[in-house]
Protein backbone atom coordinates (compact mmCIF):
# COMPACT_ATOMS: atom_id res chain seq x y z
CA UNK A 1 0.00 0.00 0.00
CA UNK A 2 1.16 3.56 -0.71
CA UNK A 3 0.35 6.62 1.32
CA UNK A 4 -0.04 10.00 -0.32
CA UNK A 5 0.12 13.27 1.62
CA UNK A 6 -2.10 15.88 0.03
CA UNK A 7 -0.59 19.27 0.81
CA UNK A 8 -2.59 22.50 0.82
CA UNK A 9 -1.48 24.43 -2.27
CA UNK A 10 -0.79 28.13 -2.65
CA UNK A 11 -4.35 29.20 -3.50
CA UNK A 12 -3.87 32.94 -3.62
CA UNK A 13 -1.18 35.59 -3.71
CA UNK A 14 -0.09 36.52 -0.21
CA UNK A 15 -2.25 33.86 1.46
CA UNK A 16 -0.48 32.16 4.38
CA UNK A 17 -3.30 29.96 5.64
CA UNK A 18 -6.83 28.82 4.87
CA UNK A 19 -9.79 27.85 7.04
CA UNK A 20 -11.53 24.49 6.81
CA UNK A 21 -15.20 25.31 6.27
CA UNK A 22 -16.41 21.81 5.27
CA UNK A 23 -15.12 18.26 5.03
CA UNK A 24 -16.67 16.00 2.37
CA UNK A 25 -14.91 12.83 3.55
CA UNK A 26 -14.22 11.05 6.84
CA UNK A 27 -11.33 8.97 8.08
CA UNK A 28 -11.88 5.40 6.91
CA UNK A 29 -13.96 6.36 3.88
CA UNK A 30 -12.91 5.63 0.34
CA UNK A 31 -12.46 8.62 -1.95
CA UNK A 32 -12.16 8.53 -5.73
CA UNK A 33 -9.77 10.58 -7.81
CA UNK A 34 -11.11 14.13 -8.45
CA UNK A 35 -13.77 13.71 -5.75
CA UNK A 36 -14.19 16.65 -3.40
CA UNK A 37 -12.19 16.46 -0.17
CA UNK A 38 -12.83 19.78 1.54
CA UNK A 39 -13.85 23.42 1.15
CA UNK A 40 -11.11 25.84 2.20
CA UNK A 41 -11.73 29.53 2.77
CA UNK A 42 -9.19 32.33 2.45
CA UNK A 43 -9.70 36.09 2.68
CA UNK A 44 -10.52 36.00 -1.01
CA UNK A 45 -12.42 32.86 -1.90
CA UNK A 46 -13.83 29.52 -0.89
CA UNK A 47 -11.95 26.87 -2.85
CA UNK A 48 -12.88 23.23 -3.40
CA UNK A 49 -10.03 20.80 -2.77
CA UNK A 50 -10.20 17.63 -4.88
CA UNK A 51 -8.40 14.36 -4.31
CA UNK A 52 -5.56 13.68 -6.78
CA UNK A 53 -5.77 9.91 -6.17
CA UNK A 54 -8.23 7.18 -5.29
CA UNK A 55 -7.94 5.41 -1.97
CA UNK A 56 -8.95 5.31 1.68
CA UNK A 57 -8.66 8.41 3.85
CA UNK A 58 -6.45 7.61 6.85
CA UNK A 59 -5.81 11.11 8.23
CA UNK A 60 -7.40 14.57 8.10
CA UNK A 61 -5.66 17.76 9.16
CA UNK A 62 -8.24 19.22 11.51
CA UNK A 63 -11.83 20.11 12.22
CA UNK A 64 -14.16 22.61 10.62
CA UNK A 65 -13.04 26.09 11.68
CA UNK A 66 -9.34 25.19 11.99
CA UNK A 67 -6.75 27.28 10.12
CA UNK A 68 -4.30 25.25 8.01
CA UNK A 69 -0.97 26.77 6.82
CA UNK A 70 -0.25 26.71 3.10
CA UNK A 71 2.00 23.75 2.27
CA UNK A 72 1.01 21.64 5.26
CA UNK A 73 -0.66 18.23 4.93
CA UNK A 74 -4.40 18.48 4.50
CA UNK A 75 -5.17 14.77 4.13
CA UNK A 76 -3.37 11.43 3.94
CA UNK A 77 -4.79 8.85 1.53
CA UNK A 78 -3.82 5.18 1.38
CA UNK A 79 -3.91 3.85 -2.15
CA UNK A 80 -3.28 0.54 -3.89
CA UNK A 81 0.33 0.10 -4.90
CA UNK A 82 3.79 -0.36 -3.44
CA UNK A 83 5.93 1.91 -1.34
CA UNK A 84 5.27 5.28 0.20
CA UNK A 85 4.66 8.41 -1.73
CA UNK A 86 3.75 12.02 -1.36
CA UNK A 87 1.73 14.23 -3.66
CA UNK A 88 1.05 17.95 -3.56
CA UNK A 89 -2.25 19.58 -4.38
CA UNK A 90 -2.79 21.20 -7.79
CA UNK A 91 -0.89 24.43 -8.48
CA UNK A 92 -2.56 27.74 -7.79
CA UNK A 93 -3.53 28.29 -11.43
CA UNK A 94 -5.54 25.08 -11.56
CA UNK A 95 -9.24 25.96 -12.02
CA UNK A 96 -10.38 24.95 -8.55
CA UNK A 97 -12.14 28.14 -7.47
CA UNK A 98 -15.69 26.92 -7.88
CA UNK A 99 -17.21 28.89 -5.02
CA UNK A 100 -16.48 32.57 -4.65
CA UNK A 101 -17.16 34.53 -1.50
CA UNK A 102 -17.92 38.22 -1.68
CA UNK A 103 -15.98 41.14 -0.34
CA UNK A 104 -17.16 41.62 3.20
CA UNK A 105 -17.51 45.02 4.83
CA UNK A 106 -14.09 46.11 6.07
CA UNK A 107 -12.15 43.61 3.97
CA UNK A 108 -8.99 44.92 2.33
CA UNK A 109 -9.12 43.84 -1.31
CA UNK A 110 -11.19 40.80 -0.39
CA UNK A 111 -11.42 38.97 -3.70
CA UNK A 112 -14.52 37.53 -3.85
CA UNK A 113 -19.27 39.74 -2.33
CA UNK A 114 -22.78 43.16 1.61
CA UNK A 115 -21.15 36.64 -3.48
CA UNK A 116 -20.56 33.19 -4.65
CA UNK A 117 -21.99 29.90 -3.94
CA UNK A 118 -23.33 29.99 -0.41
CA UNK A 119 -20.61 29.71 2.18
CA UNK A 120 -21.11 26.94 4.73
CA UNK A 121 -22.63 28.33 7.88
CA UNK A 122 -21.47 27.65 11.41
CA UNK A 123 -23.72 24.63 11.61
CA UNK A 124 -24.32 22.10 8.86
CA UNK A 125 -26.47 23.76 6.20
CA UNK A 126 -30.09 22.78 6.73
CA UNK A 127 -31.45 20.42 4.14
CA UNK A 128 -34.41 21.40 1.98
CA UNK A 129 -37.80 21.08 3.57
CA UNK A 130 -37.73 17.68 5.25
CA UNK A 131 -39.99 14.91 4.06
CA UNK A 132 -42.67 14.36 6.68
CA UNK A 133 -43.93 10.86 7.18
CA UNK A 134 -47.72 10.50 7.52
CA UNK A 135 -48.53 11.33 11.11
CA UNK A 136 -50.86 8.38 11.51
CA UNK A 137 -48.32 5.83 10.36
CA UNK A 138 -46.02 4.24 12.94
CA UNK A 139 -42.53 5.58 12.57
CA UNK A 140 -40.66 3.38 15.01
CA UNK A 141 -39.78 0.62 12.57
CA UNK A 142 -36.52 2.29 11.52
CA UNK A 143 -33.43 3.15 13.51
CA UNK A 144 -33.12 6.85 14.31
CA UNK A 145 -29.64 8.31 14.83
CA UNK A 146 -29.46 11.51 16.85
CA UNK A 147 -27.33 13.02 19.59
CA UNK A 148 -28.58 13.01 23.21
CA UNK A 149 -29.13 16.78 23.00
CA UNK A 150 -31.33 16.46 19.91
CA UNK A 151 -33.26 13.58 21.50
CA UNK A 152 -33.84 15.56 24.70
CA UNK A 153 -35.03 18.59 22.79
CA UNK A 154 -37.36 16.51 20.63
CA UNK A 155 -38.78 14.88 23.76
CA UNK A 156 -39.44 18.30 25.33
CA UNK A 157 -41.28 19.36 22.18
CA UNK A 158 -43.20 16.12 21.86
CA UNK A 159 -41.68 15.36 18.45
CA UNK A 160 -41.32 11.80 17.19
CA UNK A 161 -37.86 11.68 15.59
CA UNK A 162 -39.07 8.87 13.36
CA UNK A 163 -41.13 11.44 11.45
CA UNK A 164 -38.06 13.41 10.41
CA UNK A 165 -36.04 12.60 7.32
CA UNK A 166 -32.48 13.98 7.33
CA UNK A 167 -30.11 14.13 4.39
CA UNK A 168 -27.12 13.15 6.50
CA UNK A 169 -26.41 10.09 8.60
CA UNK A 170 -28.15 11.43 11.69
CA UNK A 171 -30.79 13.91 12.75
CA UNK A 172 -29.38 17.25 13.88
CA UNK A 173 -30.81 20.40 15.44
CA UNK A 174 -31.13 21.95 11.95
CA UNK A 175 -33.28 19.01 10.80
CA UNK A 176 -35.50 19.35 13.86
CA UNK A 177 -35.81 23.11 13.27
CA UNK A 178 -36.78 22.53 9.64
CA UNK A 179 -39.40 19.94 10.67
CA UNK A 180 -40.97 22.35 13.14
CA UNK A 181 -40.89 25.14 10.57
CA UNK A 182 -42.55 23.19 7.77
CA UNK A 183 -44.90 21.02 9.77
CA UNK A 184 -47.06 24.00 10.61
CA UNK A 185 -47.39 22.77 14.18
CA UNK A 186 -49.01 19.49 13.10
CA UNK A 187 -46.05 17.24 13.76
CA UNK A 188 -45.69 17.79 17.50
CA UNK A 189 -47.62 18.62 20.59
CA UNK A 190 -46.28 20.87 23.30
CA UNK A 191 -48.95 21.21 25.96
CA UNK A 192 -49.36 24.38 27.95
CA UNK A 193 -47.29 27.48 27.40
CA UNK A 194 -44.55 27.61 24.75
CA UNK A 195 -41.23 26.22 25.92
CA UNK A 196 -37.81 27.77 25.60
CA UNK A 197 -35.57 26.25 22.98
CA UNK A 198 -32.48 24.46 24.12
CA UNK A 199 -29.29 26.51 24.08
CA UNK A 200 -27.33 25.87 20.92
CA UNK A 201 -23.64 26.88 20.72
CA UNK A 202 -22.67 27.80 17.16
CA UNK A 203 -19.05 27.91 16.05
CA UNK A 204 -18.23 31.08 14.14
CA UNK A 205 -16.53 29.97 10.93
CA UNK A 206 -16.32 30.76 7.24
CA UNK A 207 -17.90 33.96 5.95
CA UNK A 208 -19.42 34.80 9.32
CA UNK A 209 -15.95 34.71 10.88
CA UNK A 210 -14.56 36.96 8.13
CA UNK A 211 -17.37 39.45 8.61
CA UNK A 212 -16.77 39.45 12.37
CA UNK A 213 -13.02 39.96 11.95
CA UNK A 214 -13.35 42.72 9.37
CA UNK A 215 -16.04 44.59 11.28
CA UNK A 216 -13.96 44.46 14.45
CA UNK A 217 -10.86 45.63 12.56
CA UNK A 218 -12.81 48.51 11.00
CA UNK A 219 -14.12 49.72 14.35
CA UNK A 220 -10.72 49.32 16.03
CA UNK A 221 -8.72 51.11 13.36
CA UNK A 222 -11.15 53.77 12.12
CA UNK A 223 -12.46 56.65 14.24
CA UNK A 224 -15.99 56.72 12.86
CA UNK A 225 -18.40 59.61 12.92
CA UNK A 226 -21.89 59.66 11.40
CA UNK A 227 -23.81 62.62 10.01
CA UNK A 228 -27.56 62.38 9.26
CA UNK A 229 -29.62 64.78 7.16
CA UNK A 230 -33.30 64.84 6.20
CA UNK A 231 -34.18 65.22 2.52
CA UNK A 232 -37.47 65.99 0.79
CA UNK A 233 -37.72 63.42 -2.01
CA UNK A 234 -41.27 64.28 -3.10
CA UNK A 235 -40.24 65.67 -6.50
CA UNK A 236 -37.77 62.84 -7.04
CA UNK A 237 -40.39 60.22 -6.27
CA UNK A 238 -42.81 61.90 -8.70
CA UNK A 239 -40.13 61.88 -11.40
CA UNK A 240 -39.33 58.24 -10.68
CA UNK A 241 -43.01 57.30 -11.01
CA UNK A 242 -43.27 59.11 -14.38
CA UNK A 243 -40.14 57.44 -15.73
CA UNK A 244 -41.31 54.00 -14.62
CA UNK A 245 -44.71 54.53 -16.23
CA UNK A 246 -42.97 55.10 -19.58
CA UNK A 247 -39.99 52.82 -19.25
CA UNK A 248 -40.98 50.33 -21.93
CA UNK A 249 -38.66 47.35 -21.80
CA UNK A 250 -36.15 49.04 -19.55
CA UNK A 251 -35.69 48.00 -15.88
CA UNK A 252 -37.87 49.47 -13.16
CA UNK A 253 -36.20 52.34 -11.33
CA UNK A 254 -35.78 52.40 -7.57
CA UNK A 255 -34.45 55.30 -5.54
CA UNK A 256 -30.89 53.92 -5.61
CA UNK A 257 -29.91 54.75 -9.25
CA UNK A 258 -30.91 58.41 -8.72
CA UNK A 259 -28.94 58.55 -5.47
CA UNK A 260 -25.88 57.06 -7.19
CA UNK A 261 -26.06 59.70 -9.93
CA UNK A 262 -26.20 62.39 -7.23
CA UNK A 263 -23.25 60.81 -5.39
CA UNK A 264 -21.12 60.72 -8.52
CA UNK A 265 -22.00 64.29 -9.55
CA UNK A 266 -20.90 65.70 -6.18
CA UNK A 267 -17.70 63.67 -5.75
CA UNK A 268 -15.48 65.99 -7.87
CA UNK A 269 -16.13 68.79 -5.33
CA UNK A 270 -15.36 66.47 -2.39
CA UNK A 271 -12.62 64.04 -3.52
CA UNK A 272 -11.76 63.13 0.08
CA UNK A 273 -15.01 61.10 0.23
CA UNK A 274 -14.07 58.80 -2.67
CA UNK A 275 -10.78 57.53 -1.27
CA UNK A 276 -8.94 54.69 0.44
CA UNK A 277 -6.53 54.97 3.35
CA UNK A 278 -3.40 52.82 3.57
CA UNK A 279 -2.82 52.62 7.33
CA UNK A 280 0.66 51.14 7.14
CA UNK A 281 1.92 53.40 4.36
CA UNK A 282 0.21 56.49 5.72
CA UNK A 283 -1.11 57.30 2.23
CA UNK A 284 -4.60 58.42 1.21
CA UNK A 285 -5.47 57.75 -2.44
CA UNK A 286 -8.23 59.91 -3.87
CA UNK A 287 -9.81 58.20 -6.85
CA UNK A 288 -11.01 59.96 -9.98
CA UNK A 289 -13.44 57.17 -10.93
CA UNK A 290 -16.24 56.08 -8.62
CA UNK A 291 -16.21 52.32 -8.16
CA UNK A 292 -19.28 52.06 -5.99
CA UNK A 293 -19.75 49.09 -3.67
CA UNK A 294 -23.33 48.19 -2.81
CA UNK A 295 -23.82 46.19 0.36
CA UNK A 296 -25.97 43.17 -0.49
CA UNK A 297 -27.52 40.72 1.94
CA UNK A 298 -27.19 37.09 0.84
CA UNK A 299 -27.67 33.70 2.48
CA UNK A 300 -23.91 33.59 2.96
CA UNK A 301 -23.77 36.96 4.71
CA UNK A 302 -23.20 40.58 3.78
CA UNK A 303 -21.45 40.94 0.41
CA UNK A 304 -20.29 44.04 -1.49
CA UNK A 305 -20.32 43.78 -5.30
CA UNK A 306 -18.89 46.83 -7.07
CA UNK A 307 -20.41 48.97 -9.82
CA UNK A 308 -17.39 49.93 -11.93
CA UNK A 309 -17.17 53.51 -13.21
CA UNK A 310 -20.55 54.43 -11.80
CA UNK A 311 -19.97 58.05 -12.86
CA UNK A 312 -20.27 57.05 -16.53
CA UNK A 313 -23.70 55.39 -16.22
CA UNK A 314 -27.20 56.84 -16.45
CA UNK A 315 -30.09 55.81 -14.22
CA UNK A 316 -31.26 53.04 -16.57
CA UNK A 317 -27.77 51.56 -16.89
CA UNK A 318 -27.32 51.76 -13.13
CA UNK A 319 -30.66 50.02 -12.53
CA UNK A 320 -29.60 47.16 -14.83
CA UNK A 321 -26.20 46.86 -13.18
CA UNK A 322 -27.68 46.94 -9.66
CA UNK A 323 -30.06 44.11 -10.54
CA UNK A 324 -27.38 42.06 -12.29
CA UNK A 325 -24.79 42.37 -9.53
CA UNK A 326 -27.27 41.71 -6.74
CA UNK A 327 -28.48 38.55 -8.47
CA UNK A 328 -24.90 37.42 -9.15
CA UNK A 329 -24.06 38.01 -5.49
CA UNK A 330 -27.01 36.01 -4.21
CA UNK A 331 -26.53 33.09 -6.61
CA UNK A 332 -22.74 32.82 -6.39
CA UNK A 333 -22.04 33.83 -9.99
CA UNK A 334 -20.21 37.10 -9.40
CA UNK A 335 -16.71 37.34 -10.85
CA UNK A 336 -13.73 38.31 -8.72
CA UNK A 337 -13.28 41.63 -10.53
CA UNK A 338 -16.91 42.49 -9.75
CA UNK A 339 -16.29 42.09 -6.05
CA UNK A 340 -13.08 44.02 -5.40
CA UNK A 341 -11.64 47.49 -5.71
CA UNK A 342 -14.50 49.60 -4.37
CA UNK A 343 -13.76 53.24 -3.53
CA UNK A 344 -17.03 54.14 -1.78
CA UNK A 345 -19.97 52.05 -0.53
CA UNK A 346 -23.72 52.52 -0.34
CA UNK A 347 -25.75 50.42 2.09
CA UNK A 348 -29.53 50.34 2.26
CA UNK A 349 -31.98 48.21 4.19
CA UNK A 350 -34.56 48.71 1.47
CA UNK A 351 -38.15 48.32 2.68
CA UNK A 352 -36.92 47.71 6.24
CA UNK A 353 -35.61 51.25 6.16
CA UNK A 354 -35.09 52.68 9.59
CA UNK A 355 -35.20 56.27 10.78
CA UNK A 356 -31.41 56.57 10.76
CA UNK A 357 -28.41 54.26 10.55
CA UNK A 358 -24.76 54.46 11.60
CA UNK A 359 -23.14 52.21 8.97
CA UNK A 360 -19.66 50.75 9.50
CA UNK A 361 -17.05 51.78 6.94
CA UNK A 362 -15.89 49.17 4.45
CA UNK A 363 -12.19 49.38 5.23
CA UNK A 364 -9.90 50.64 3.64
CA UNK A 365 -12.48 53.01 2.17
CA UNK A 366 -13.09 56.18 4.16
CA UNK A 367 -16.86 56.68 3.82
CA UNK A 368 -20.13 54.78 3.51
CA UNK A 369 -23.55 56.23 2.65
CA UNK A 370 -26.83 54.86 3.96
CA UNK A 371 -30.23 56.04 2.68
CA UNK A 372 -33.07 55.28 5.06
CA UNK A 373 -36.79 54.67 4.54
CA UNK A 374 -39.10 57.21 2.96
CA UNK A 375 -41.98 58.44 5.13
CA UNK A 376 -44.87 60.79 4.40
CA UNK A 377 -45.35 63.70 6.80
CA UNK A 378 -46.92 67.15 6.74
CA UNK A 379 -44.38 69.95 6.31
CA UNK A 380 -44.59 73.74 6.27
CA UNK A 381 -44.07 75.28 2.84
CA UNK A 382 -44.12 78.99 3.60
CA UNK A 383 -47.51 79.59 5.16
CA UNK A 384 -48.95 76.42 3.64
CA UNK A 385 -48.87 72.86 4.93
CA UNK A 386 -48.35 70.14 2.35
CA UNK A 387 -47.78 66.40 2.29
CA UNK A 388 -44.15 65.52 1.69
CA UNK A 389 -42.08 62.37 1.24
CA UNK A 390 -39.05 62.63 3.49
CA UNK A 391 -35.95 60.46 3.75
CA UNK A 392 -33.03 60.60 6.14
CA UNK A 393 -29.60 59.95 4.67
CA UNK A 394 -26.65 58.83 6.83
CA UNK A 395 -22.97 59.03 6.06
CA UNK A 396 -20.21 57.50 8.19
CA UNK A 397 -16.68 58.79 7.62
CA UNK A 398 -13.12 58.07 8.72
CA UNK A 399 -12.25 61.09 10.85
CA UNK A 400 -8.54 60.65 10.08
CA UNK A 401 -9.29 61.58 6.47
CA UNK A 402 -12.66 63.34 6.37
CA UNK A 403 -13.52 66.29 8.62
CA UNK A 404 -17.04 66.81 9.92
CA UNK A 405 -17.41 70.03 7.90
CA UNK A 406 -16.48 68.17 4.71
CA UNK A 407 -18.98 65.38 5.35
CA UNK A 408 -21.78 67.83 6.16
CA UNK A 409 -20.98 69.95 3.10
CA UNK A 410 -20.96 66.88 0.89
CA UNK A 411 -24.36 65.74 2.15
CA UNK A 412 -25.77 69.24 1.64
CA UNK A 413 -24.60 69.09 -1.98
CA UNK A 414 -26.34 65.72 -2.31
CA UNK A 415 -29.46 67.18 -0.74
CA UNK A 416 -29.61 69.96 -3.33
CA UNK A 417 -29.55 67.46 -6.22
CA UNK A 418 -31.99 65.05 -4.60
CA UNK A 419 -34.50 67.77 -3.79
CA UNK A 420 -34.18 69.33 -7.27
CA UNK A 421 -33.97 66.15 -9.37
CA UNK A 422 -33.96 67.93 -12.73
CA UNK A 423 -30.34 68.88 -11.87
CA UNK A 424 -29.44 65.18 -12.00
CA UNK A 425 -29.97 65.28 -15.76
CA UNK A 426 -28.46 68.72 -16.43
CA UNK A 427 -25.04 69.01 -18.06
Amino acid sequence: MARYSFRLPDIGEGIAEAEIVAWHVKVGERVEEDAQLADMMTDKATVEMESPVSGVVVELAGEVGDLIPIGSTLAVIETDGDGDGEIEAPPADTPVEKEIVAETPGAEEASVAEVAAPVPAATPAPAPAPVLAPLAAPAHDRQVLASPAVRARAKDLGVDLGQIHAEGDRIRHADLDAFLRYSGGQGYHAPGASRARADEPIKVIGMRRKIAENMAASKRAIPHFTYVEEMDVTALEDMRADLNANRGGRPKLTMLPFLIVAICRTIPQFPMINARYDDEGGVVTRYGAVHLGMATQTDAGLMVPVIRDAQDKNVWQLASEITRLAEAARTGKAKVEELTGGTLTVTSLGPLGGIATTPVINRPEVAIIGPNKIVERPVFDGDEIRRAKLMNLSISCDHRVVDGWDAASYVQALKKLVETPVLLFAD
